[in-house]
């Protein structure tokens, strides 16, 4: 009795403090949020009537019972694996300070495992036995007004129950505990959804948001970005619609199968070929193993951030892969994965939560046969640290110092063994030679004549022989006296321009790659002189970024312009993969063919084949392009530019037919009417451009202009009549409009049964579903139905790639989430509906996704 009225009392001191916390405390509610429901779940398993209990009575058995998960029997799951974990419950919450109790059903958000080849998902990071936390002592803290940051241990303690910490962060409200009179309340509609109410709201914090279902008028009011919207439900819906009602999750789930794409924009040394005969780069938060022979790719998915750097271990088996800060706050931070090339499975994880921004260079050593591996994380101080990477199941840092107040670029270790120095950094107007003795670091800093020096120290390299080779933002070559950081030799105009690239062929030969020149050079060593086999890469795909060693003669190129190219010194260069090279805006797909186009504000336009898997075809536009569309038959291709200007162009021939201007700010959005005698085009400043097409798509009349949103239009989608749009503004407005008159429908309630042709506006009465909780509308980018309304797919600034069941018409509906994107620009269904493809915005990635039952 003593421990109930305790317990109670800590509920009460918690009550009264939260009003005095800062946000911090939002971390703590959703945790608490998380037990409390962990709490019902168990108790709804063993049959109790909680109901008839007094709730701090059941809090007390509760607890006990989660204690007694700790057994040989329960289910321990790492957190990478609950990030993945499919989920969906009831959730019950006991609020009250007597016995008053009352019961609600609310929709779990589903993490789906996100998806890879045939080959097995990565494994999980590896963890020490899970120390399970005593919920009461994490009561405690709270309730005497101290905050607790988790650990790793009680962090992985959480996810071993049946909903993890994880999953109640990515859906709970932030509001979920707020103090109405010293007491955890409680306010239940059987029209409404869980709400909890705050009378004093803490901090900057936003109450939960609630759908209010009028029966009577048939709409809900859905309390949005600070407007209410009515959202008139279809009139199949109305008589059996709650906003309350738990939907489903979707039948159907999506499996990665192909990735577009390759970042060398702005990465080295992440290509590498390895003895399976795939080839191993990273683009987003994926690392791709692609088998050119076989045209297949596996992936490894166990990243929470944009990958950025990779190294292979010198037994060719094992691959280390670094990555930038994600968003999520525990997950997300920059670390490094060792991970098996043939299994996909997670051996190590280092240094989560001790990187800065993010790890730029990553490098395993080579003179003992990669005992250790050397971690420069891009921080303002450029910070080396030196890993014993096999010790322990988070590996042992053996030294850390601060590398250069400068960027670091390069990193190499001497194959020599047991030379004075171990490995060489490089960077902008720096080469560092290090020393390495009973954990102790020592650098040495390169002399260069006074008026040689270059800016950038851009790349290094070892020959066989230990020779430390550089190259430079100069075009030369440098060759450093062995064992010193004094130069012995300099071979000056090896490239126009700067020399990005070293590769010490197996022969022992030198090859260059220049940044400027787009030129592979072959050198013969020790003399340094050229062979004479010089080639150059295609200007149209870029410059050399970095080469590596391919079967027998071949070099493969990743280039600055995203493409991986295949050839030698004798063979061409052709491209295995080409990308884009800046933010990937939007896709648009054919209307009767497995074909889509992809563009971005690098004024590229490529055409796709997704049963091939390869490119059809490619055209520059001068003009950054924000948007684009099919007609109905696929003929023509409207492009739309940022500055206004939008091109009519035959899809097969490229040909251009027309060229419009419509205002001077970026067109976000072109769509046909479905009989493609209408074309709308959405603008930045507000206004839809209504045009009518004839005489074959080739000539365009304006009709009109409609203006009523507030902010730029973002979504747009024809009615089946060919007479009606209904958009979305950047303002999270929904309007409706007739384009016959260009002017707004301002009875919503009369477009409750238009049938559209589309659904892409995710403020719909169909579809605002996908609007999570605690977000501003603006998160969600992208959203798309199936053509047989089944599915509906959407996109959001945090790179989730969520599937729901259609139609989508209450808040927090359930959904299968899938990761990969950094962010996603934009998302859209194939014509027949078996594949998915997600544009990765910032990322210039697309990803294909196929459609799989359940």
């Amino acid at each position: 009795m003593e421990n109930d009225q305790d317990l109670r009392d800590r509920i009460n001191s918690l009550e009264k403090r939260l009003d005095d916390q800062n946000d911090e405390m939002v971390c703590l509610r959703s945790t608490l949020a998380d037990a409390l429901r962990r709490i019902g779940a168990i108790e709804s398993r063993r049959g109790s009537s909680p109901s008839k209990e007094p709730v701090h009575r059941r809090l007390a058995q509760s607890v006990s019972s989660l204690t007694d998960c700790n057994t040989p029997n329960s289910s321990q799951i790492p957190r990478d694996v609950s990030r993945r974990q499919s989920s969906s419950a009831n959730a019950t919450i006991a609020h009250s300070r007597n016995s008053n109790m009352s019961r609600s059903n609310g929709s779990l958000v589903s993490e789906c495992p996100s998806s890879s080849s045939a080959s097995p998902a990565p494994s999980p990071s590896p963890t020490s036995r899970p120390q399970h936390v005593q919920f009461n002592s994490l009561i405690s803290d709270i309730g005497h007004g101290r905050t607790r940051t988790p650990n790793s241990s009680m962090r992985t303690s959480f996810v071993s129950t049946s909903n993890s910490l994880q999953t109640a962060k990515r859906w709970s409200s932030t509001s979920d505990f707020v103090p109405t009179n010293g007491l955890i309340s409680r306010k239940s509609d059987s029209n409404s959804l869980l709400n909890l109410n705050a009378k004093y709201p803490v901090g900057n914090m936003t109450r939960t948001r609630s759908a209010v279902y009028s029966s009577d008028e048939g709409f809900v009011k859905f309390p949005f970005k600070g407007r209410n919207i009515n959202l008139y439900i279809p009139s199949a819906q109305r008589e059996k619609y709650s906003a309350s009602q738990t939907l489903p999750l979707p039948e159907a789930k999506l499996k990665m199968e192909w990735v577009y794409g390759y970042r060398g924009k702005d990465c080295r040394s992440n290509l590498h070929l390895i003895p399976t005969g795939e080839l191993v780069y990273c683009i987003a938060a994926i690392v791709v193993l692609f088998d050119a022979e076989e045209h297949g790719q596996r992936f490894y998915l166990g990243h929470t951030g944009d990958v950025k750097c990779l190294a292979i271990h010198p037994n060719k088996l094992l691959i280390a892969s670094g990555q930038a800060a994600g968003r999520d706050p525990y997950e997300g931070t920059p670390h490094v994965r060792i991970w098996n090339s043939v299994s996909l499975q997670t051996l190590f994880v280092l240094g989560q939560g001790d990187f800065g921004k993010s790890v730029s260079c990553v490098a395993f050593s080579k003179a003992d046969g990669g005992s250790m591996l050397l971690i420069i994380d891009e921080s303002p101080d450029q910070t080396l640290s030196l890993w014993e990477w096999q010790k322990g199941e988070r590996g042992q840092r053996i030294a850390e110092t601060r590398c250069s107040s400068d960027l670091v670029v390069a990193v190499e270790w001497n194959p020599v063994p047991r030379e004075r120095f171990a490995f060489v950094t490089s960077g902008k107007g720096h080469v560092c030679f290090w020393s390495l003795e009973n954990g102790t670091l020592g650098r040495k800093l390169g002399v260069f004549e006074s008026r040689d020096k270059p800016k950038y120290i851009t790349c290094l390299a070892f020959a066989d022989n230990g020779d430390c080779i550089t190259g430079d933002s100069n075009g030369s070559l440098i060759i450093w006296l062995k064992g010193s950081n004094v130069i012995q030799k300099t071979i000056r105009n090896a490239h126009e321009g700067p020399v990005f690239c070293l590769l010490t062929l197996k022969d022992g030969r030198l090859v260059s790659g220049g940044g400027k020149d787009g030129q592979l050079v072959l050198w013969d060593l020790p003399s340094y002189r050229r062979t004479g086999y010089i080639t150059e890469i295609p200007e149209k795909y870029g410059n050399v970024r970095v080469a590596v060693q391919g079967k027998g003669s071949q070099i493969l190129v990743g280039t600055t312009r995203n493409c991986i190219l295949r050839g030698s010194f004798d063979i061409p260069f052709t491209p295995l993969m080409v990308g884009h090279t800046e933010e990937s805006t939007g896709l648009c797909v054919h209307p009767s063919q497995s074909q889509f186009l992809s563009f971005g504000y690098d004024g590229r336009l490529q055409l796709w084949d997704t049963m091939s898997r390869t490119i059809i075809w490619g055209k520059d536009i001068r003009d950054p392009i924000q948007s684009a569309c099919f007609s109905p038959e696929g003929q023509v291709l409207v492009i739309a530019s940022t500055c206004g200007k939008w091109f009519v162009m035959d899809s097969q021939t490229r040909d251009i037919y027309a060229t419009h201007m419509d205002g001077t700010e970026p067109v976000q959005v072109v769509k046909f009417s479905p009989n493609g005698k209408m074309l709308a085009i959405g603008s930045k400043d507000a206004s839809i451009y209504i045009y009518q097409v004839l005489d074959k798509y080739r000539k365009y009349y304006r009709v009109g202009k409609c203006v009523g949103h507030t902010g730029f239009v973002s979504q747009m989608d024809w009615a089946c009549d060919n007479l009606h749009l209904q958009t979305n503004s950047g303002d999270c407005e929904l309007l409706y409009w007739n384009t016959g008159v260009c002017r707004q429908i301002t009875q919503p309630s009369s477009m409750r049964d238009m049938e559209w042709s589309s659904v892409t506006c995710p403020i719909g009465p169909t579809s605002f579903g996908v609007l999570s909780e605690g977000s501003e509308g603006t998160d969600v980018n992208s959203c798309c139905a199936s053509h047989s309304r089944r599915l509906l797919v959407s996109g959001d600034d945090g790179g989730r790639l969520k599937l729901f069941t259609y139609p989508s018409s209450q808040p927090k509906s359930p959904c299968h989430s899938y990761q990969g994107h950094s962010n996603i620009s934009c998302v859209c269904f194939l014509s027949d509906d078996t594949r998915v493809l997600s544009a990765g915005g910032r990322d210039s990635s697309i990803i294909q996704w196929t459609v799989e039952s359940s």
